[in-house]
């Protein structure tokens, strides 16, 4: 050994047994909360929680309350500092803060509100600094000031003064005990402060600063810098076992058990001690292990045994409950954690950087060891694997094979790096599989070489056997490799891919697991089929994982088989017969992917590789830690032109167990809401997932997810019922948590709004009847109108039909009395030609009349002119032409006769001649009279019938009764 190695492990040795010896190598997981995660002040005063598991803190600006994920802050009236609170038995949480004391109760819509008892405060004693204390009995509630006590009883206040100070205020185990600078510890008794104890409190500026109960008729009081007492039958006497003395002048400011054997003590120094009753500090929670400051000024243990501590600059919260504990001593460095082996009662852990081991007593709960570790010499490196094969520890590292040794890692391979050893019979002898990063070397018993198989140089990390002796290796970027070394130096080596059934021929990893070799896959678990030499889905698998993307796999001592998918934890429960699938979330993102490692040593001791050093699960612990989840709804806000809150948690007092009682009716302007819930303070939120469903608009039930809020945009108005249930990983329901509400119809959908409709309606019908019957009656109207102008027009076309007949008949008269005026005209010229020739003929023979000797002849003759006189008469005849000329001409003669009875004969003579339209000369002819005669009888005519002078006598007579 050289003398840097010497001086090395010495270091090491020197570090781990002085500087590291007081904590327990497992140590709970820390969270913090700062003040930008809570939004509020800086310093935490004092801690309490609801029967509901709501946690509350006095915060510098107000009552500060956490639910597991959701902060509010409840700033007080005169915006002071919240120092002290307390929730009473009439369900209230009370505060005191800087000159004002009062209490936080729900108001109307779930929002706690403020409400100061200072007005209830004599006016004398309103003058008072800080409330530093508060305590609640029976009914009763007491705030401590510097110079008062107050007590609150009914609705009244007492005030019990100090002439030096109040310096401590504390009840347990129904007893209030307060201290008085110079009288001591005092018990409120009877509505007084009465001396407690028969001795004396410590000389030397004693200061108590809690009270908690120690067992059932014991107290547990802690000092400033006096160490932990109890209390039992008024006596005080120092705190047995314990050794409080090692940490009593670190300024405690509150001290509590545990459990049976466990203290916690909170300092304003060194941080929290965990202390059992030998004495041993189990840890020292502090900057150095993780918290936030040294400086705690509140603590608490929650209803799941865990501890919260209010500190000078935020908040932490300690998992000391907690089934899984980080391994991450100093003496580690942060290495990454690859391999773990528990060997000969001593547990060996394989880092990125060195080896280290550490004595572990069987059946013992590894994370409580003490933090004694030691460094294997010749271990630095990176370490690979670990193997016990012929009950010999052998190490894996790149820098080669190692066995280890006692106190030393001894190298019997080197030129490149191992992963891992197996145990194997080839033709019979006992040998060692080695699997490194060019293929799988081969070593006697004595870890002498004896060779590698030939014809396979791939990568082994990931190598088994099975029960034939054929060997299986995988190499994620080629494939699954089968050997089989039963003939002697010629190796089988076949190379299964896609091609032979598998999902891919990437991303496959071999292991033995449940006495089979199984593959796993980015499509599930597979196995081989020595039939048909092709892989299949393993019918053992296939059910549970189906075709998730496994990397990992690992059997426990109870068969269960753990298992990595993508970057979760996870373990195959097979103790209930029915393999169950269950994730460990609180893994998520701390596995070292790609190189992940699992250690089932037992059920109480599970070691995981981590980026930073290993963590250890008590798997036991773990199962029987989870508790049903409790879901709250937390806030729900109706969201319009402006945000209504409508509920904000409560439906009663803190600590009441009350549903919803009353409805809210919101309006049609506000129909989009948010909803935010939680599950109740469960010790790790990324257990849970929660799933939602709005009746009367969802239609089925969300799937789980860890979103813990939910929007609705433009409901429709009606009932509704906001359902949320929560769920663990284990697959346990809590119960269903509703928030009902109503929203509003608009303004133009209620009632109201329905009657003016249906008045509007009945009023627009009135219209459109009153409309349609003005419509109709002008439709009645124009169709009569029409009707009348169609009669009208059909009248027209009938009179016109009528008078186109009369017309026609009138034409046809006219025609027919224009022909019968010419016949009476041809009849009259006629009658005028044979007057003319029969008088012409008379003439010539009355000339010869004188010139005829016979006188039979002359008698002849005679007799012939006399027929021709005759015959002149009968031509002559005027009655006959009057009424062939009245046939013709409708009674003219008659009628103009009628009308003007002074009209002679002629006078007719002359007007039917007229009539026909003769001429002066034709009409002088037919009345033998000469032209002028006529003209003359025209004159008479025209003044018998009293002619106008503008008229003729020929339109006169044509346009008479006509």
């Amino acid at each position: 050994m050289t003398k840097l190695n010497q001086l090395f492990t010495f270091l090491f040795f020197l570090f781990s047994s002085f500087s590291f010896g007081q904590n327990p190598i497992g140590l709970p997981d820390i969270s913090h909360y700062e003040k930008t995660a809570y939004s509020a002040g800086t310093q935490n005063w004092a801690i309490q929680q609801d029967r509901n598991g709501m946690l509350y803190f006095a915060n510098n600006e107000g009552l500060l309350s956490f639910d597991g994920t959701y902060w509010k802050t409840y700033p007080i009236s005169n915006k002071t500092i919240v120092r002290s609170l307390a929730i009473a038995d009439d369900h209230k949480i009370y505060v005191g803060a800087q000159g004002d004391f009062g209490y936080f109760s729900p108001a109307e819509n779930g929002k706690l509100q403020y409400h100061s008892l200072i007005d209830k405060i004599p006016v004398a004693d309103r003058s008072f600094a800080d409330i530093w204390d508060i305590v609640a009995l029976n009914n009763e509630v007491f705030f401590r000031s510097g110079k008062r006590i107050f007590k609150l009883a009914g609705n009244k206040i007492t005030v019990y003064p100090n002439e030096s100070e109040w310096i401590f205020l504390g009840m347990a185990n129904k007893t209030i005990i307060a201290q008085d600078k110079k009288k001591g510890l005092l018990q409120y008794k009877d509505q007084q402060w009465l001396p407690f104890l028969n001795n004396a409190i410590p000389e030397g500026g004693f200061w108590a600063t809690s009270i908690s109960a120690y067992t059932p008729d014991t107290l547990l009081l802690s000092s400033w810098q006096h160490g932990l007492y109890t209390i039992s039958n008024n006596t005080l006497s120092k705190l047995p076992g314990y050794k409080s003395e090692k940490y009593s002048n670190k300024q405690v400011a509150k001290a509590f058990r545990l459990n049976n054997d466990m203290l916690v003590v909170a300092t304003n120094i060194s941080g929290c001690y965990i202390v059992n009753k030998r004495g041993d500090i189990l840890y020292n929670f502090s900057r150095k292990l993780g918290l936030q400051s040294n400086v705690i000024l509140s603590m608490l243990k929650d209803k799941q045994q865990n501890i919260w501590l209010g500190l000078n600059n935020g908040i932490d919260f300690i998992a000391n409950n907690d089934a899984i504990r980080h391994l991450n001593p100093e003496v580690f460095s942060e290495g990454v954690g690859h391999t773990s082996m528990l060997y000969q009662d001593n547990l060996y852990l394989g880092l990125s950087g060195s080896l280290f081991k550490i004595p572990v007593k069987p059946g013992a709960d590894i994370s409580l060891l003490q933090d004694n570790f030691k460094f294997l010499e010749h271990s630095e490196g990176q370490a690979w694997g670990m193997n016990i094969v012929n009950d010999r520890l052998l190490l894996g590292k790149h820098e080669g094979a190692f066995e280890v040794k006692g106190n030393s890692a001894v190298k019997f391979a080197e030129g490149k790096g191992y992963w891992n050893f197996l145990s194997y019979q080839l033709q019979g002898k006992p040998v060692i599989l080695a699997g490194n990063y060019n293929g799988i070397d081969i070593f006697n018993e004595a870890l002498s070489p004896i060779g590698k198989i030939e014809g396979f140089n791939e990568s082994a990390r990931f190598t088994t056997v099975d029960k034939d002796q054929v060997i299986w290796a995988s190499q994620p970027y080629k494939g699954v490799y089968r050997i089989d070394l039963s003939t002697a130096n010629a190796p089988k080596i076949k190379l299964y891919t896609q091609a032979d059934q598998l999902p891919s021929t990437y991303n496959n990893h071999v292991y033995r697991v449940k006495g089979r070799v199984v593959v796993s896959t980015e499509k599930g678990i597979y196995e081989y089929n020595k039939k048909s030499d092709r892989f299949e889905p393993s019918p053992l698998f296939n059910s549970v994982f189906g075709d998730l993307y496994i990397r990992y796999l690992k059997e426990d001592p109870d068969g269960n088989v753990w298992f990595v998918q993508d970057k979760k934890l996870g373990v195959c429960d097979f103790s209930s017969g029915k393999p169950k699938l269950i994730y460990i979330p609180e893994m998520n993102g701390k596995l070292v992917s790609g190189f992940e490692h699992v250690n089932p040593i037992n059920k109480n001791n599970i070691l995981v590789g981590s980026q930073k050093g290993f963590y250890h699960i008590n798997y036991e612990k773990y199962l029987k830690g989870l508790s049903k989840p409790v879901v709250r709804i937390n806030v729900v806000k109706a969201i319009g032109k402006t945000d209504s809150l409508l509920f904000a948690g409560y439906y009663g007092e803190v600590n009441d167990l009350k549903t919803q009682q009353h409805i809210p009716e919101i309006k049609y302007s506000s129909n989009s809401f948010h909803f935010e819930f939680a599950a109740v303070l469960q010790k790790n939120q990324t257990n849970i997932t929660y799933s939602y469903y709005l009746k009367g608009f969802d239609s089925k039930w969300s799937e789980y997810s860890r979103k813990t809020e939910k929007d609705y945009t433009n409901l429709p108005y009606g009932s509704y019922t906001f359902q949320v249930k929560a769920r663990n990983n284990f697959g346990e329901e809590s119960a269903v948590t509703n928030y009902e509400f109503v929203i509003l119809p608009p303004w133009y959908q209620t009632i109201y709004a329905y009657l003016f409709y249906a008045a509007l309606a009945v009023w627009l019908i009135f219209l459109i009847y009153k409309r349609q019957q003005k419509k109709f009656l002008k439709q009645r109207e124009e169709f009569l109108k029409e009707q009348d102008r169609m009669k009208y027009l059909h009248q027209l076309e009938i009179d016109k039909s009528e008078q186109e007949i009369i017309k026609l008949k009138n034409e046809r008269l006219i025609t027919e009395i224009e022909i019968k005026n010419s016949e009476l005209a041809s009849t009259s010229m006629h009658l005028v030609q044979k007057q003319e020739l029969i008088t012409k003929i008379k003439n010539d023979l009355s000339k010869l009349n004188t010139n005829i000797p016979s006188d039979e002849n002359l008698y002849n003759l005679r007799k012939i002119i006399r027929l021709l006189s005759s015959e002149e008469k009968n031509g002559e005849s005027w009655e006959q032409f009057s009424i062939y000329f009245d046939k013709v001409h409708a009674n003219f003669l008659e009628d103009l006769k009628a009308e003007y009875s002074n009209l002679t004969n002629n006078d007719l003579k002359l007007a039917a001649y007229l009539k026909l339209g003769l001429s002066t000369k034709e009409i002088a002819q037919l009345m033998k009279i000469s032209p002028r005669g006529v003209e003359i009888s025209r004159y008479r005519l025209r003044k018998k019938l009293q002619i106008p002078a503008e008229v003729t006598l020929f339109d006169f007579l044509s346009e008479f009764r006509n």
